[in-house]
């Protein structure tokens, strides 16, 4: 999966952030979805985007997190 192909950045749509691309669907809204317990399928339906679209909104997230340093604070 190559999320390039799916993924994009336009300072124009969503403030810069990540959307799939030919869409106003943010990334950060996908994984959202996901993590509220939606099934692809429903979040296919509900955004109008494709199952390859959120595998590349994974496949996204999880090479942003490889090159992010995160930092747990104490609480």
């Amino acid at each position: 999966m190559d999320w390039q192909d799916h993924i994009v950045t336009d300072p124009k749509i969503a403030g810069g952030k990540p959307v799939v691309a030919g869409t106003r669907v943010p990334v950060q809204v996908i994984l959202g979805s996901l993590a509220g317990g939606d099934s692809i399928e429903a979040v296919c339906e509900g955004y109008g985007v494709s199952r390859d679209d959120v595998l590349a909104a994974l496949a996204y997230a999880a090479e942003a997190l490889a090159h992010a340093n995160v930092y747990l604070v104490p609480g």
